[in-house]
């Protein structure tokens, strides 16, 4: 099971729990995974179990790494964002849709 590829946009956080939910569909059906990759009796023959396994570790592993990337991106691009409303938010101390923006910004963080 692949995880989506691209980059992954930190706008819309409703988004970004979709793409997260999606990438997590291996994990949430491990198993299932598990029960297809090992071979039962009447199949021990004909699959090799080791390289099976090898291969769905693989994909866990991978997806895990897809996640952890996209995740720590998102937070470091909401950061950045925030420590730049702050900056703005310090010159303009009365910009209530400044404030607004900053809090929604630190609330995704």
């Amino acid at each position: 099971m692949a995880a989506p590829s691209g980059a992954a946009s930190c706008e819309d956080f409703a988004e970004f729990q979709e793409l997260l939910r999606v990438m997590r569909t291996i994990d949430d059906r491990i198993v299932h995974e598990l029960n297809t990759t090992i071979p039962t009796a009447s199949f021990v023959g004909k699959v090799d179990p080791g390289q099976t396994c090898k291969e769905l570790y693989q994909s866990l592993m991978d997806a895990h790494t897809n996640r952890e990337r996209i995740i720590k991106n998102c937070i470091s691009q909401t950061s950045s964002v925030v420590k730049t409303l702050k900056e703005e938010r310090e010159k303009a101390h009365d910009d209530a849709a400044l404030l607004k923006q900053l809090r929604k910004e630190q609330t995704k963080v």
